[in-house]
């Protein structure tokens, strides 16, 4: 009874003037407030300072310098060998696993197309189709920068105006094709395994995503399509990042969606629907022309897709 009324509210909130509200507080230097705010937070969400670089709370004049706090140098390690691919952020995994053609499962018994959450780009959803995808949730109490899985050159930006609802956990058990109606930023990376798709995407209270060749990408919320293309390797300008640099964050936490081409990357057999992640642990690796992609999806999930 209380999840059913968590969710209808969701449906009747003014969700983008409480985002925006949030935003504007979270950017001020409000003093003595902030730090009450700063403090409340961190215990209620029982939020690590140990492992953050400045770990006093009057470290940071406003919440949003709190909330996309960095980390101690060396506090996450990389996955070095070059077959192996890093998990961006730190989370939990929502859902991993293969495509089935253009199906993503959101949730059990939700599923969305590729299409649908690329806006639409269907040139570039062909290039996912039965290949492998990826769902991280950052919970409030996690670090909110996010990280490259591999070296990538950035070949395009999309940024997508859409709803803001919440991501959490039962928010996607309960609402259809959440991660394709929320506002996000795509962006698309050449790399050695192959075109890979990362995507920041929106929710209540997300005051802002940004990147960082392009700072803030939203807001302003303008609700138009924008698209951004860069140069390619070699050229003037080229946008390449390393396995473990940060490319983007979230000041509020959100959802990150990493889309990878067919029998390109397998998956660590550790990572599962719900298993903790750490931001540069292993997350997949190369696979050979013999090897098969692993799967790690519930086969009554792939059933609901086969039928």
């Amino acid at each position: 009874m209380l999840d059913n009324f968590k969710i209808r509210l969701q449906y009747l909130l003014p969700k983008q003037c409480i985002t925006n509200l949030a935003g504007w507080f979270a950017n001020k230097k409000a003093g003595w407030l902030t730090q009450l705010v700063i403090k409340a937070f961190a215990k209620a969400y029982k939020v690590d300072m140990n492992e953050a670089k400045d770990p006093l709370f009057t470290a940071y004049s406003t919440f949003n310098e709190f909330f996309v706090r960095s980390l101690k140098e060396d506090i996450r390690p990389i996955v070095n060998e070059v077959h192996q691919l890093a998990l961006p952020a730190d989370g939990t995994v929502s859902q991993l696993g293969a495509i089935r053609e253009d199906q993503i499962i959101q949730a059990k018994g939700h599923y969305y197309t590729i299409e649908a959450l690329l806006a639409g780009q269907y040139q570039l959803a062909e290039q996912f189709r039965n290949g492998q995808f990826i769902t991280t949730y950052l919970s409030p109490k996690d670090y909110h920068r996010v990280h490259m899985p591999c070296d990538g050159v950035l070949k395009e930006m999309i940024y997508v105006p859409g709803d803001l609802f919440s991501v959490n956990p039962l928010t996607a058990a309960n609402v259809p094709n959440l991660f394709a109606r929320n506002e996000r930023v795509i962006c698309l990376f050449e790399t050695a395994f192959g075109p890979m798709v990362q995507i920041l995407v929106g929710a209540t209270i997300v005051g802002s995503i940004e990147t960082v060749w392009s700072g803030c990408v939203t807001p302003p919320r303008e609700g138009i399509i924008k698209r951004w293309t860069y140069p390619t390797e070699g050229q003037e300008g080229v946008v390449f990042l390393k396995k473990g640099e940060e490319m983007g964050r979230f000041k509020l936490g959100s959802t990150v969606i990493n889309l990878f081409a067919a029998n390109q990357i397998s998956f660590a057999n550790n990572l599962y629907s719900g298993s903790q992640t750490r931001m540069g642990t292993m997350m997949a690796q190369a696979i050979t022309s013999s090897e098969e992609p692993s799967v790690n999806i519930d086969e009554s999930m792939n059933k609901d897709i086969v039928n």
